[in-house]
Order: structure tokens, then sequence, then C-alpha cells
């Protein structure tokens, strides 16, 4: 067991790409926890998903030796978090787990909105903050701009900011030595009631549940026997280990050390993360504050393409939802597209990952239906319904009004560009709350709602500022507004999977663009097809879809016009009574293609 003023429990905090894993790495090289022929990039990207996009989706931590330049040997314990917004829930996970943090800044981009998001959640977990500038090695740095705009926007003094280069190496040391000078030894004491918090758990084929633990007080061994405070289960500890990167058994964890404990539990489900872990016989008198659970915000349909796939999507989102907690599903049916499950995620990152996984890992074919959020639709009678898909709205005559989910988006752009994205904003129904600079950079926060953010917004933002812009949101609760069901009837049948909310003054616009687009997207059939958009009986745009036909006249040469008119009646009151009876087949790729209609 190491001495707690030799123990540094620290993540490293940053946007999406100014190098937190690279850091990590040389972090793990230099120190030899990893020897250099099994080093290799992102060392702690595990995921292929993670590798091939460059992103971290899933927190991961490492224990690092470390003999300082007075000679005292320490206990580094290191969590690599996520940048991007929609896993700020990993983030926020990490920072209760340790007591210091690496604010790292990219020195050419400067301060972006996530480093402020993230940062933020290191200064409510009251963590020290060290300043790190990377990429000092670049010819665009600007190492001097980049101190000023920390002090300036986040409000931390960065005077003695350390400049490195995570990708040569250059100035790492000083990171490591600042680690043990700067950051605070953890508290705890060893003879009181074993309490550890529980930061993550994930399913290992060969041991069963994992679980990562942060130790606040007390000792825990090999072969006690444990409760969970929330869940009232108990175990017995198989396995104690701490990661460096791979896994190094131990006899015993005391206070302020990270590591990991296999009791035999069988499904992920069974341990809530933020749960208290303590003795089953000496218990803790209270349970340390947990975390509020994940609630996600954004819903879609998964669908097999083939049917007879769906127990295979059954078992994979199982398994999937096992390492992600922040992942929910349950079961629906479509009349188009037959039995799937309607799924939440954090946000539209997420559902790509998921998606990605499943059709990787499982190897399933999807189909996702369109994204869409929860609407809370009150009812005269006083009640209140959640409404996860448009198409189970109730009846309109028994609707008092909707209300839809808002959020608060802070977007940091340069100037040049600050009129496209205020005129985006207002295109998708934003109310403007603030507008400062900082430096030649605007800070806009605007009040959005989810709905028109969900689609496209992120990529429609990337386009209008060239990729400058960056973009973080947070929940702020439902307003209520003027939102109408717009259905899609093909040949005069509903189509659920195409059922879409959207604000009543929009709905014309959106109606038209998307039967027009339908119209180029469904086949011909021998009859003709009426698309329609409607809200309720109304009918607001129409195309009509010719049908194929036959030259029944070709045989007539000369002799009377009756004849000719005689075969054509024939033909028409034949595709009539086919209108009636025919049924339109729509392709699976239509449904896709007709909802990414804003493009």
């Amino acid at each position: 067991m190491t001495d707690l003023a030799q123990i540094r429990n620290f993540s490293i905090v940053a946007h999406i790409d100014h190098g937190k894993s690279t850091l990590a790495d040389r972090l793990i090289q230099m120190t030899g926890t990893v020897k250099d022929r099994d080093m290799q990039e992102q060392l702690l990207d595990s995921m292929d998903i993670e590798r091939e996009r460059g992103i971290t989706i899933k927190a991961n931590t490492v224990r690092i030796d470390y003999t300082a330049r007075d000679g005292q040997a320490y206990v580094l314990n290191l969590i690599d978090t996520p940048g991007h917004v929609d896993f700020a829930y990993e983030v926020s996970r990490s920072m209760r787990a340790v007591e210091g943090s690496l604010l790292v800044v990219d020195a050419t981009q400067g301060v972006e909105a996530q480093t402020l998001a993230n940062v933020y959640q290191a200064i409510d977990a009251d963590h020290e903050i060290v300043p790190v500038l990377n990429k000092i090695d670049l010819p665009a740095a600007e190492p001097d701009r980049v101190r000023e705009q920390i002090e300036d926007v986040i409000g931390i003094d960065a005077s003695d900011a350390i400049e490195i280069s995570a990708k040569t190496g250059l100035g790492i040391p000083d990171v490591l030595e600042a680690i043990v000078q700067r950051l605070p030894a953890p508290e705890g004491r060893k003879d009181a009631p074993l309490k550890a918090m529980l930061v993550d758990s994930w399913y290992d084929p060969y041991l069963g549940v994992v679980v990562l633990i942060r130790v606040m007080d007390g000792t825990i061994r090999k072969g006690d026997r444990i409760r969970m405070m929330q869940t009232g289960a108990t175990y017995g500890i198989d396995k104690l280990a701490v990661l460096k990167p791979q896994m190094v058994d131990i006899p015993e964890l005391g206070p302020g050390e990270i590591g990991i404990l296999t009791a035999s539990i069988k499904q992920v489900r069974d341990t809530k993360v933020g749960d208290t872990i303590t003795h089953e016989k000496a218990q803790a008198a209270e349970p340390l504050p947990g975390f509020a659970p994940s609630v996600p915000v954004v819903f879609c349909g998964l669908f097999p393409v083939d049917s007879a796939d769906f127990e295979d999507l059954r078992g994979a989102i199982e398994k999937l939802a096992l390492n992600d907690a922040s992942f929910s599903h349950e079961m629906e049916t479509s009349a188009a597209l037959g039995f799937g499950f309607r799924c939440g995620f954090l946000g539209l990152l997420h559902l790509e990952v998921i998606r990605d996984r499943l059709e990787r890992e499982y190897d399933i074919d999807l189909i996702t239906t369109a994204p869409s959020v929860i609407y809370h639709v009150y009812m005269k009678d006083g009640t209140m319904r959640e409404l996860h898909n448009p198409a189970d709205m109730p009846d309109l005559t028994h609707v008092d009004h909707l209300e839809e989910p808002r959020i608060k988006a802070t977007i940091l752009v340069p100037d040049d560009y600050l009129g496209d994205v205020l005129k985006l904003c207002q295109d998708r129904r934003g109310i403007q709350l603030d507008l400062t600079y900082a430096g030649t950079r605007a800070m806009v926060v605007y009040d959005l709602p989810l709905n028109e953010v969900v689609f496209d917004f992120y990529d429609r933002l990337k386009s209008v500022t060239k990729g400058y812009a960056s973009f973080d949101y947070q929940m702020e609760g439902y307003r209520q507004d003027n939102l109408v069901k717009m259905q899609i009837l093909v040949n005069e049948e509903p189509v659920d999977a195409l059922s879409i909310m959207v604000h009543r003054d929009r709905a014309e616009t959106r109606g038209r663009a998307m039967v027009e687009k339908l119209k180029d997207l469904i086949p011909r059939h021998m009859f003709k097809i009426p698309i329609q958009a409607a809200i309720g009986g109304k009918v607001i745009a129409r195309e009509t879809l010719a049908a194929l036909r036959k030259d029944v006249t070709a045989k007539c040469y000369g002799g009377d016009a009756t004849r000719k008119r005689k075969l054509l009646d024939k033909q028409k009151a034949g595709k009539k009574k086919m209108r009636q009876f025919g049924k339109v087949e729509i392709p699976q790729s239509a449904f896709i293609s007709a909802l990414k209609m804003d493009s």
C-alpha cells in the first residue's frame, strides 16, 4: 500500500484534437511504464472506432510509477478523458475520482468551446488545475496570446503554463514534475470503514464484470465480502489489480488509490456508476454523493434490414448496453420497418458511434430512422405525457399544448464568420442570450430548440465557418411552442416512419421539400401515386408520381377517333381500379434520404 503523500491522481482535459491522448502516451513512455517495443500511438484508446476517428470515447485509466528529481518515488494515477460534448458524462465521472487536472490547450488554436465546458467541470469538482500549452513546435504556435486567452476567458492564472510538444516529447519532464509539485495528494483515513467509489464498469468475456474503483477511506483486500450501497448486493472479491495498461494483480488497495476488482458479478446492470462500495460487516455510515444519471437527449429507431436478424440485433444491443451506461433501448414495431428498437443517446456522435459498433462488431445491417427528441404533451385533463416518437402523437382534440426541450449553446467563432453563425442560429429559431469577445474571437450564447440542433446543425455550423467554430451545449429544460405533427401520405396511406414534429410556421416549406424529394426516391408504379404532406386532415403540399403506361392505341391507324377513345377509357378504368387495390413499395433507402432534407 502506498503512502498518501506519494500518490497523485489527475485527469487530462482539453478540447477535441488538442492532444490529450498523445500527452498520455508520452507520460507513459517517459516513465517506462510500457516498454518501447509495446508502445503504440493512442495507447489508451483501445476501441477500433476510437483509433479510426482519432477521438477518445471511453475514459481510460493507467497507473504510472515516477521517481521525481529529488529522488522521491511517486505513484501517478492518470485518467484520459474524452473531449467531445456527447461524452461529457464520462468526463464528469472521471473528475470525481481525482484531485487535479492538466488543462491542455493547443498553442495554435487557443481556447475552444469544449475547453471551457471541461474546465468548468474540473473547477466544479474543486480541482487544482495546471495549464499546459501543447503543439509549441508548430510554426503557427502563439503561446503568449494563448496564455492571455486562458486568463481572459477561463480566469485561471496561466503565467506558469508549461510549454510542451506531446508529439516530440519536448517539455514532458516538466509536466511530470508539475504533477508532483503542484497537484495535491489525496486525503483519506486507512483505519476508517471502507468507502470506495464505483467510477466505471465494463464486461470482459473471461473475467465477467470488471469494476474500476477509487478508494476514499479504508482498505480493500482480495477475499473481502463487499456490499454495494445503492443496490444492496453483496459479493466476494476474486481479484484486485491496477492498470499499467495491462492488469497487474495486487493484494490490497488503500485510500487514494485507483484500481479494478472482479467479484463474479454477472451483469454490468448490477453495478451502478457512482455507487459506494463498503464492507459487508463493517459498513460506512453514509454513501458518497453519487452522480446524476445520464439523460438521453436524442432518440432514434434501429431496425435490421433483414427482419430475420432481429434476434441478433437484440443480443448485440444488450451486449453494448453492458458497457455503456448512457445508452438506453426499448422494443418498438413499425408498419414500414417491422420489429426494432427505440434507442436513446447523449447526442448525434454517440448515435453514430453506437450504430458503427453494431454494424462492425456484430455484422448487422441497420436502418436508422430520423433522430428525434422527447416532447412533453400536456392533455386537457391536466396530465402530461412524454412523446418519444411523433407517430404516437395523441388526438389533437385532447391536447392542450406541447413543450419542446431547449438547450443553451455556446459557440466560439472567429470574427469574420460571426454574421453567418448568427443567421444560422436565427434560422433555427434561436434566441440570442449573450455576445462577448475574447481577442479576435466572438463567444455567442444562444437558446436553441434541441430538435433543430439534432439533425445537422453541427455540420452546417462547421461548413459556414470553414471548420473554425467550436460548439458546446447543455440542456436548459422545456418551453411551450407552436409545434405540429406532420404526416406524409403515400397513395393516401400515412407512412409512420416519415412522421416528424415541426414548428407550424416552418411546416409548409419542410413539407414541400419532403414530398419533392420523395417523388424522386419512390420508383414509378403502374398507377399514379399522390404524395402528400398533411397536418391533421389538412394537406399542405402535394406531388403526383406519374404512372408507367402501355401505349394501347398503337394498333389503331386511321378509322374513327371513338375507337381510340374507347381503348383509352378502358385503360383509365383499369388504372383507377389498380390504384384502389395497389400497394406502393417504398425502398428502404428512401426513408433515410427523405429525412436528410436540410441540405
